[in-house]
């Protein structure tokens, strides 16, 4: 039977009186990670969404506090009552702030705001031993606990439960825009977005994206009318109507890629180019996304399971090469078990992080098959 505890005490009984039976347990929010990790079966699954709303929002202090089951759609509408919004913008709307964070979830706002790891400042974490430990706190000076916070980011629920979360949050902007520049091959687009990164202007995205024969240079920004209009004049290119209309599917792609495989790969801003130049050449090949400020991309493969299955290998061993890593971000049902999460390498640093997760749940009841990646 699912459980739902409702607060964190509940929560980290659950996860006690589990670790206790040795029943193993899989961490469940809106369901948007569920194709993340090459998972193993679980005795029960463990669900948020008894932890939602917002726990306290101090706009003269640019903070909030929000239990970790609330969506960030339903956050961002409260922030926005008061004229603020927390700066993430992941894919999946309906993505919870538990997975967020669970998941190290940016989107393309990153080279002007800042990840997850930056954002979050306090925490709140049901522990396998049936403890409830805090760190940080609910104003930005304050890094008490601080490495526990940097710690949960991108753990997969494999060290903990987060049940409540402390972010920075700002100012709604006054403006927004966004421009779309054709580029005629993977070289320029990035090195223009090169360009760009090394100026005092601070986009609110800057992304490298191929779908069909065409490169494209997309730049957004945000903030005082007169920053917008000089960062998208500098960045040329043709002036979006509706920057969210431009932005949305660049967004959104993780959710929408339901076929073939979704590759996510991290690299050296240097390797982008030729990284990208490789992988539209790839067989299936069907879209690149890159954001080019945070060097994250994300490649959607198409074809057959044969076809897609040597294409993933490829881009994950293209990745390691030029000194990245990747992982299957989505994978169809049926190309499950021919493509390995992470690849044919295990991440660096895992040794590391088998003990840290032997520290925090010795019995291995949270998330087996995880990986903190």
């Amino acid at each position: 039977m699912p459980l739902a505890p409702s607060d964190p005490r509940e929560c980290a009984e659950a996860l006690r009186d589990a670790a206790r039976s040795g029943r193993s347990l899989r961490i469940r929010g809106s369901g948007t990670k569920d194709g993340l990790g090459d998972l193993l079966p679980t005795d029960d699954v463990l669900h948020t969404r008894g932890f939602t709303g917002v726990v306290d929002h101090v706009p003269a202090d640019l903070t909030a506090t929000v239990r970790a089951g609330t969506r960030l759609r339903d956050l961002q509408s409260s922030l926005a009552e008061q004229g603020q919004f927390l700066p993430l913008d992941p894919p999946h709307r309906e993505a919870t702030i538990g997975g967020i964070v669970g998941a190290n979830s940016n989107g393309l706002g990153t080279l002007r705001y800042g990840s997850v790891r930056d954002l979050l400042i306090g925490s709140t974490t049901a522990l396998a031993d049936g403890t409830v430990a805090r760190a940080g706190g609910r104003v930005v000076k304050n890094v008490a606990g601080y490495d526990l916070n940097k710690l949960l980011v991108g753990s997969f629920g494999t060290l903990g439960v987060l049940v409540e979360a402390t972010f920075k949050v700002l100012p709604l902007p006054p403006a927004r825009g966004a421009s779309v520049r054709v580029c005629p091959d993977a070289g320029s687009a990035f090195a223009r977005a090169d360009a760009i990164v090394r100026t005092s202007l601070r986009p609110s995205a800057l992304v490298v994206e191929r779908t069909g024969r065409e490169w494209h240079l997309v730049v957004a920004a945000a903030g005082e009318r007169a920053v917008v209009d000089r960062t998208l004049r500098e960045a040329g290119g043709d002036a979006a109507a509706d920057p969210d209309a431009l932005l949305e599917p660049l967004r959104e792609l993780p959710a929408t890629a339901t076929d073939g495989a979704l590759i996510r790969v991290v690299l050296p801003l240097a390797a982008q180019a030729a990284f990208a130049d490789s992988a539209a050449r790839a067989d299936g090949f069907a879209q690149l996304i890159a954001d080019a400020g945070a060097g994250t991309a994300l490649v959607h493969i198409r074809g057959d399971d044969t076809g897609v299955a040597a294409s993933a290998a490829a881009l994950m061993a293209s990745a390691r090469v030029l000194g990245g890593h990747a992982r299957a971000e989505r994978r169809a049902p049926s190309l499950v078990g021919r493509i390995s999460a992470r690849g044919d390498a295990e991440p660096a640093g895992q040794f590391l992080m088998r003990r840290v997760k032997g520290a925090f749940d010795p019995l291995g009841t949270l998330e087996p098959g995880r990986t903190v990646v």
